[in-house]
């Protein structure tokens, strides 16, 4: 244009037009970022200039964010790496918003062009979507948008997402500080241009093709396709955006202007665009899985509960549905029924029964759920969360000491308190905020002063007593050491810590990482076998080991490497109490599935020249499944088998059945045929290679019960002879074949409770040949048999000892039980209690219900007294309790208690409740679910119509609930018991409630992703109908929201302003709105 004012610059301005001013200052900021970025001015530099320059050419928020953020005619591959810290400048100056910045990285980000690259091919799935025309509507009209009015394009960034990624995680940064959202206008436009994004990540997500994450040629990884790298930084951004979205959804100014009755639109857009946002998010591999539904889960809920919870009640449905809500008027509210002030206190028993209750079977601490409770029950109080879980799980130690549960406990709560707790202690660390602050050092010293020191004594106490307890001597100083390890207290204040010298060193090895062990483990095989020996040792070590030990399982799994794989499982399978550290720090599936999976497609290689290997492989990887199996009585849910045809799956559920000859397939009785006479027939050749390949493992492992039925009835009326007997089991005690006696075991076990004299007495024999061989065996050998004993030890006592009581003249039981006296303490940790204990507490005055009820108060009175020594309790009893009287009976004993604290009208009342609720909410190893199963045919809808699904027994927390329905009921009979079951309830429910505060591990936080939104012109349309944001199907969606002229209008040269609006460019077109008010101020 023209100069119409000569030389006098500022006359010439002041006849200049708005629009014209704007365009001359859009030019003057052009030349200083071009400057800037040629002579790549420090940041520092840049913040002193760009006030000055900023007053001397005013230009919007919109189109200086838009400047900084578009590609010019010499970059057009990436962002220039200076422009993030300009960026920041310029937010703190307030010269460019949230919403303005959003809005630019939208309009240029490199996810459209793969979102444009997938509708090349939409043919294919428009036909397929012909039946629905108004999705094909939807869709032209996206398309239509995206080549904009005059058919103009957006030039765009090649590869925007490290950028995206650098800026979404600075402006989560000017979020949390408050800077970014100042009012509710901020607010609305912010959250309209977080739908946008999350609609274009959903998009481009499921445009990209899902590829194998690793493809092997000639042994080297191949190179990245480029889907699957296109794909890596695309998750990359988009874990940025997602922890911006999840502050800006939790910023109280952003809640408080969605609950506006104007905002309607605005909340159905994130609605909507968080439905089909939060399903992506989710990834496929198990190590982001759980902080990957964590985040989802705070997402969902923010969608559910937060945004559904602003909309207004609809009057003419709610009279509607009168009729209905009267029927339930039982369970309508419970949670707000408002009830006479009650002061209960935490009690110190409360989380020494849930802990009691996690570990008295296999381990049920999963984080996930653990910190959900703890989080609940503390309410966010991390500090008194430490005090209580140490004291509490020194507690647990103690109680089974002082109840002399020997070694089949002690090693476990021993590895508990010395390798988990330090880990879920610096999980809190990482959760630290200046809202809940975590000094560890000064939490450990607290809690250990409350520790009694007779029962875990200083080093210097014991040399002076003289006294020795291997499970408590070195717990106080093992424990603190461990939290050294993981950085919870100086190395220096250990002495101060323990008030005595420390005699032990950190471990020379220092903290270990999983990582890092697995890359050892890799190189060196033998590493991993070491590694298994570390299990025993109280350093702190053992998560990682455990872990490093599960994924090397996985792999050796994975891979096929047998020879490698046996000797791990073999070892493993040695020692029952490593299982137990094991499932410490990791789920049954997530160790077993690989296994299983291996075990269901093992066969013989095409050019297979020996067989006996491939047994003695098979039975090792099994051996140790068995293991798992038997000890803890999983179930084939718990393994999350994926067919019931799978061999684990027909091993687990009739593995301990004989079949008779009928039943048996051809191939069947030729295979049971052969065993026989390769077994017994000394003419026969004995086991040849001919047998073993034409009988894989798995078919003989399914035979082994019919093959002892027959062995038994042939040597009980004559037809095998002793020492044909004799050989036969020779065979059967050698490495390749020894792990199938642990069906063969109980198989026979189960047999001793039939009242068939010869057919026993055959037993008999046959056991005494397996357990007390006559033959010398080797070494891998004796450890097998061991490992088999562990295994049927508890099935097999109280078989022989039916057999005892049936025949008490008979000499050969007791050595056989004698053999297995070791054995016996280690066979199983499933929850189940001795029959002197059932003994004990049913033979009492009142039997089991009035024991639980007297265990209930104790519990209390030592709450109320502060006692240091605990009191006695095994969580045995509720399990018992459950599965004998129900859950019922036992809930009443628990509310009977509570009512008599109530009319005595003590102040035990105050922890009574918070004992009782433990007691309900305590976790049940008899009826666990796991919380993030794999898929199983037991959950699968098309599984077969005769499969049984898992029996589950009625809960505590189940049988609870069933009674607060009926609160109006009781309470016209028993005003005080409605009252106590009410006030339960809801404290139960409060406690159990799963929580999106849940504190995450630490390798998980920041793994998700998130998304957000940004676009000026397109929010006016929005706001007015921002469900034209949505289309059909997520590949559909109309994204492009920054194609054509008509958006901003910044597709003309860089110099020029083109048609953007550069006077109205901070006006959002919040008109609208549902009436919306611009002005309006929503804080």
């Amino acid at each position: 244009m023209g100069d119409p004012a000569g030389d006098d610059g500022a006359l010439d301005r002041s006849l200049l037009t708005p629009q014209q001013r704007a365009e001359e200052a859009y030019g003057q900021w052009d030349k200083f970022l071009t400057y800037a970025l040629k002579v790549r001015l420090d940041p520092d530099r840049f913040a002193e200039f760009v006030p000055l320059h900023a007053n001397r050419h005013p230009l919007g928020p919109l189109p200086v964010a838009d400047l900084f953020l578009r590609p010019n005619t010499w970059n057009k591959n990436a962002l220039d790496p200076r422009v993030p810290f300009y960026l920041q400048t310029l937010l703190e100056l307030r010269l460019v918003d949230l919403q303005a910045v959003l809005a630019g990285l939208l309009r240029y980000s490199s996810a459209h062009a793969i979102v444009d690259a997938a509708k090349d091919g939409e043919g294919q799935q428009q036909e397929e979507q012909e039946n629905n025309e108004d999705d094909d509507d939807d869709h032209k009209k996206a398309v239509a948008g995206q080549k904009g009015g005059k058919g103009n394009t957006v030039t765009r960034w090649q590869s925007s997402f490290t950028s995206d990624e650098v800026i979404f995680y600075r402006l989560r940064q000017a979020v949390g500080t408050g800077s970014a959202i100042r009012n509710g206008k901020d607010a609305i436009e912010v959250s309209l241009m977080m739908a946008r994004w999350m609609m274009l990540f959903t998009s481009a997500s499921a445009a990209l093709p899902v590829e194998p994450d690793d493809v092997m040629m000639d042994g080297i990884t191949s190179a990245y396709s480029a889907p699957k790298k296109a794909r890596d930084q695309l998750e990359n951004a988009r874990a940025g955006f997602v922890m911006l979205l999840l502050s800006i959804v939790e910023n109280p100014i952003v809640l408080q202007a969605l609950s506006k009755p104007v905002a309607r639109g605005v909340r159905k857009a994130l609605s909507k665009s968080l439905a089909n946002f939060v399903p992506s998010i989710i990834p496929g591999s198990a190590q982001e899985s759980q902080g990957a539904a964590q985040i989802a889960s705070r997402l969902e809920m923010f969608r559910t509960e937060t945004l559904a919870g602003f909309e207004p009640v609809d009057k003419k449905k709610e009279a509607a549905n009168a009729e209905i809500d009267e029927l339930f008027d039982e369970t309508v509210g419970l949670q707000s029924i408002v009830l006479q002030p009650l002061d209960i206190l935490r009690s110190r028993a409360g989380l020494y029964i849930y802990l009691n209750a996690a570990l008295i079977g296999r381990p049920l601490l999963d984080d996930a759920s653990l910190y959900s409770y703890l989080h609940n029950r503390f309410e966010g109080d991390i500090q008194l969360t430490t005090i209580d879980l140490i004291l509490a799980s020194f507690d647990v130690l103690a109680n089974a000491i002082f109840r002399n549960e020997g070694q089949r406990s002690a090693h476990l709560l021993r590895s508990y308190l010395i390798n988990k707790v330090p880990l879920i202690l610096a999980s809190f660390a990482a959760t630290a905020s200046p809202m809940y602050p975590f000094n560890s050092e000064l939490c450990i010293t607290n809690a250990l002063s409350q520790v009694d020191t007779n029962t875990f004594p200083t080093l210097s106490s014991l040399f002076e007593n003289g006294e020795n307890n291997p499970f408590t001597e070195s717990v106080r100083s093992d424990f603190v050491t461990a939290c050294c390890l993981h950085g919870l207290v100086p190395e220096s204040s250990i002495d101060k810590l323990l008030g005595d010298y420390a005699y032990q060193t950190l471990p020379a090895g220092g903290r270990y990482v999983k990582d890092k062990l697995v890359q050892e483990c890799t190189a060196d095989h033998d590493r991993m076998l070491r590694l298994i020996t570390e299990l025993d040792k109280m350093e702190g070590n053992a998560g990682a080991v455990c872990q490093a030990l599960t994924e090397m399982l996985g792999r050796l799994c994975a891979n096929k490497e047998t020879m490698t794989l046996k000797q791990l499982c073999s070892q493993l399978a040695r020692n029952p109490l490593n299982l137990d550290v094991l499932l410490l720090f990791d789920k049954p599936h997530t160790i077993l599935t690989p296994l299983c999976e291996l075990l269901d497609n093992w066969g013989y290689e095409d050019d297979q020249g020996e067989y006996q290997p491939v047994y003695e492989e098979f039975g090792s990887v099994l051996l140790l499944l068995l293991a798992f199996v038997y000890r803890y009585n999983l179930s084939a849910s718990d393994l999350a088998l994926r067919s019931p045809d799978s061999f684990i799956a027909k091993l687990l559920g009739k593995g301990q059945l004989s079949r008779s000859l009928d039943g048996l397939s051809e191939p069947e009785k030729s295979n049971l045929n052969g065993w026989i006479h390769g077994l017994f027939d000394t003419d026969g050749g004995g086991l040849a290679d001919d047998l073993l390949s034409s009988c894989p493992p798995q078919n003989l492992y399914l035979l082994i019960p019919t093959l002892f039925h027959n062995i038994v009835l042939a040597f009980s009326t004559g037809y095998l002879s002793e020492e044909s007997l004799k050989t036969g089991i020779e065979y059967l005690v050698e490495p390749f074949l020894l792990p199938s006696l642990v069906t063969a075991i109980i198989y026979l076990a189960n047999c001793l409770w039939t009242d068939r004299p010869e057919e026993n007495k055959a037993i008999i024999k046959i056991l005494q040949l397996i357990l007390r061989p006559t033959q010398k065996l080797t070494q891998e050998s004796s450890d097998m048999l061991n490992s088999v004993r562990n295994i049927v030890a508890k099935p097999l006592e109280n078989g022989l000892r039916n057999y005892q009581r049936q025949n008490p003249k008979s000499q050969d039981v007791e050595p056989l039980l004698q053999v297995l006296k070791d054995n016996i303490e280690l066979s199983r940790r499933a929850g189940a209690a001795p029959v002197q204990e059932v003994e004990t507490w049913s033979s009492s005055s009142g039997g089991l219900v009035a024991n639980i009820k007297h265990t209930t108060h104790a519990l209390t009175v030592w709450s109320l007294q502060q006692s240091v020594i605990p009191t006695a309790y095994s969580h045995r009893q509720i399990l018992v309790g459950l599965k004998l009287v129900g859950a019922k009976r036992v809930l009443r004993a628990i509310l009977e208690e509570l009512k008599a604290q109530t009319e005595a009208g003590n102040s035990s009342i105050s922890y009574g409740y918070d004992v009782a609720a433990a007691l309900v909410c305590a976790p049940d190893v008899t009826n666990a679910i796991d919380s993030n199963p794999s898929p199983s045919f037991l959950d699968d809808a098309a599984a077969p119509a005769n499969s049984v699904p898992a029996q589950r027994h009625l809960s505590l927390r189940e049988a609870l609930k069933w009674e607060a329905e009926e609160w109006k009921k009781i309470q016209k009979k028993d005003p005080v018991m409605a009252e106590i079951i009410v006030r339960l309830y809801q404290k139960v429910e409060k406690q159990m409630t799963p929580t999106a505060l849940a504190m995450p591990a630490l390798d998980t936080a920041a793994a998700i992703a998130d998304a957000l939104v940004a676009d000026d012109a397109a929010a006016a349309a929005v706001m007015a109908d921002p469900m034209s944001l949505d289309s059909a199907g997520v590949a559909g969606l109309p994204l492009d929201l920054s194609a054509g002229a008509g958006d901003l209008g910044l597709d003309a040269g860089s110099n020029s302003a083109a048609g953007l609006d550069l006077v109205g460019g901070d006006d959002w077109g919040l008109d609208g709105l549902d009436g919306w008010d611009a002005n309006m101020d929503l804080t």
